[in-house]
């Protein structure tokens, strides 16, 4: 898979841009603040309908003279095979977006999601190590998605149920007198989807281990024995006696009900997928608190990394990797050995401030990107 071409319109500092790509290795260079990461993160946005630098769609419309504009629109010809697609996406803040495929409106936006695949790496990767749990549940149910689109539509409705649960917990807070009738179905929704959403989880993670795995141990390259090993967990919100789907649905029915009265004196749902989290170590200690910032860095990584693979072992078809900004915090022997890593995709976006931080092997095709404007180097 990879991507022929990428034209924007109104999207982040870009009123238009459009370019021309082709496989192998495409390099973005300049200054920071020129515009850069903008076009690398518009390719990852049609992927998965989600930003790495921001929460919501309204900071992706460009502000003019007078405010933002009205939308923003993503154009792009994705190579696969054979096949071409045109990929177009509409975004209007405090609207709803909407998706063609080769001109055809599609009935939901989420439907896009897949057709595009990326694995992108950014700084903001620290927080998977560094972060709060909410961090690391968006990089599995991203991964998730990307691998089974369908689970797009699982997690929405997770989050609506979780969100009216809430609403009726919060309503009964402090002995309120209301109507409870309802909590019983809200528990059965959120179990039953809650339960496909993590039993996904726990087959994603069993997957990933082994590529992570080979993953740190190249980047980390020269770290000392006992700083070499990487381990993973899930840390279930409800004890889990199985990781098939039924065992996770009874498992969240059961901690729902010793959780109820917690529940409604806090006036919020303790118990779901919304609450786990997914536990990184180094050697025989915790990533979180404990890996320096060069180990947090490979480790960010190696999970990039490792989600490359799985997304291509599903497959046998490459998602388009993007590497933004990344090798400037590198040293020039783990430059040279993640360059050897990525050499085999199909297609690797890489970003940079200065040109010769990118290794020889990934500069291909180069872009000077400056003020807003970019031209392709002769």
């Amino acid at each position: 898979m990879h991507l022929a071409r990428l034209a924007l319109h109104d999207f982040r500092s870009y009123p238009e841009v459009e370019l021309t790509l082709a496989p192998g290795a495409t390099s973005f260079i300049g200054a920071n603040g020129q515009g850069k990461t903008n076009l690398v993160e518009a390719v990852d946005y049609l992927s998965r309908l989600d930003s790495h630098r921001v929460a919501g769609d309204a900071p992706l419309v460009r502000s003019g003279e007078d405010g933002p504009v009205e939308r923003a629109v993503i154009r792009a010809e994705v190579v696969r095979g054979d096949r071409t697609a045109l990929l177009e996406l509409e975004i209007t803040p405090g609207r709803a977006n909407r998706a063609r495929v080769n001109r055809a409106a599609l009935p939901r936006v989420r439907d896009v999601v897949g057709i595009l695949r990326t694995v992108m790496f950014s700084p903001e990767d620290l927080a998977l190590v560094k972060g709060d749990p909410s961090d690391r549940r968006r990089f599995m149910d991203g991964l998730l998605v990307l691998r089974s689109p369908r689970l797009a539509g699982v997690k929405a409705d997770y989050d609506r149920v979780l969100k009216q649960r809430n609403t009726l917990l919060k309503s009964s807070r402090g002995g309120r007198q209301v109507d409870m009738s309802t909590l019983d179905i809200w528990d059965d929704k959120l179990v039953t989807l809650g339960g496909e959403l993590v039993a996904a989880r726990l087959s994603l993670l069993e997957d990933l281990a082994p590529h992570l795995t080979e993953s740190y141990l190249t980047v980390a390259a020269g770290a000392a024995p006992d700083r070499r090993e990487v381990t993973t967990s899930y840390r279930s919100s409800a004890p889990l006696d199985g990781h098939d789907v039924p065992a996770v649905v009874e498992a969240l029915r059961a901690g729902l009900e010793d959780r109820h009265r917690d529940e409604r004196d806090r006036g919020i749902s303790l118990v779901g997928p919304h609450r786990d989290d997914v536990h990184l170590a180094i050697g025989a200690l915790p990533a979180k608190g404990y890996a320096s910032h060069g180990e947090s860095w490979s480790l960010a990584l190696a999970l990039r990394l490792a989600s490359f693979t799985v997304l291509r072992a599903d497959d046998d078809d490459d998602p388009v990797l993007i590497l933004d900004d990344v090798f400037a915090e590198l040293d020039e022997g783990r430059r040279e050995q993640l360059a050897a890593l990525v050499a085999t995709a199909e297609q690797v976006l890489v970003t940079a401030a200065v040109a010769d931080d990118v290794p020889a092997s990934l500069r291909g095709t180069r872009f000077t990107v400056e003020s807003g404007a970019v031209t392709v180097d002769e």
